[in-house]
């Protein structure tokens, strides 16, 4: 082998070396394990103060999916006992209610009916723009003279 290729093989070497440190360190390799990560208030461009790790980028948050209520009738009492479903005014409402028979579910205050059946759901989407406390009621346990409430749904202020 000649000078030459020795020295090229001892720089490529150097360079591996220092790449593996640079990538030790910055994945966090270099700290003593005992210490809590650090770090750094940032402001994003909307000017709101966000916590991220010294060595993580700022980025804007996505905010979470609204909850998914699920309510299950099931030979015609509600499993697990009537919902009680908690929002605050504003807030994006989703509730599905599955059944193993026929039936209609009413959300009183708003005034929103629909018919659900086995494999076929009813899905109440809705804005919650009225506060109170409001009961989601089956229909076919009314008629059959049942208690029909399947749950409540409370819209606190904002």
């Amino acid at each position: 082998m000649s000078r030459n290729q020795r020295i090229g093989l001892l720089v490529a070497a150097a360079v591996v070396a220092v790449v593996a440190i640079v990538v030790a360190v910055a994945s966090g390799g270099g700290d003593s394990g005992d210490q809590a990560a650090q770090t750094t208030p940032t402001t994003s461009e909307s000017g709101g103060r966000t916590d991220t790790d010294a060595n993580e980028q700022p980025h804007e948050t996505v905010p979470a999916e609204p909850a998914v209520n699920r309510i299950q009738i099931k030979g015609g009492q509600v499993a697990g006992g009537p919902a009680d479903i908690k929002v605050t005014k504003g807030d994006q409402v989703t509730i599905v209610v599955s059944a193993d028979a026929p039936d209609d579910v009413h959300l009183h205050g708003y005034e929103i009916e629909k018919p659900v059946a086995p494999g076929k759901p009813a899905t109440f989407k809705f804005t919650a723009d009225i506060e109170g406390i409001f009961e989601i009621e089956s229909h076919k346990a009314e008629d059959e003279g049942r208690d029909p409430l399947l749950g409540k749904l409370t819209v606190e202020p904002s």
